[in-house]
């Protein structure tokens, strides 16, 4: 399995805070959840980070069995509608850039 991270770097805008979340959860998870062949869509929203670091004001965790099926999602139509809708939340509620990571995932019981 691979995981594709989206992480808001950067902040809200003062007062924004509630608005962006739910902003993100009624219009941006419904859409997210429809990629094809995801396995997993995760919403974080940062609550607290050590002095000094960097602040993630949302991260974005979609997991998929294999990279083929997530260029496949990558290159749908309800991606491309999420990007247009994450551009209008962005430009009303945040300050900062976006950047994706993909990691390949690996579970251990404890």
């Amino acid at each position: 399995m691979i995981t594709r991270f989206a992480l808001f770097e950067g902040s809200v805008k003062p007062g924004k805070t509630e608005q962006f979340r739910t902003a993100v959860t009624d219009r941006l998870v419904p859409l997210w959840r429809q990629f094809p062949g995801n396995s997993d869509v995760r919403v974080m929203f940062g609550e607290e980070r050590d002095e000094g670091a960097p602040e993630f004001p949302l991260i974005l965790a979609i997991t998929y069995p294999d990279r083929d099926t997530m260029e496949g999602a990558l290159g749908s139509d309800v991606r491309s509608r999420s990007r247009d809708v994450t551009g209008d939340i962005v430009a009303e509620f945040f300050d900062g850039r976006i950047h994706h990571h993909v990691t390949q995932a690996n579970q251990y019981e404890g």
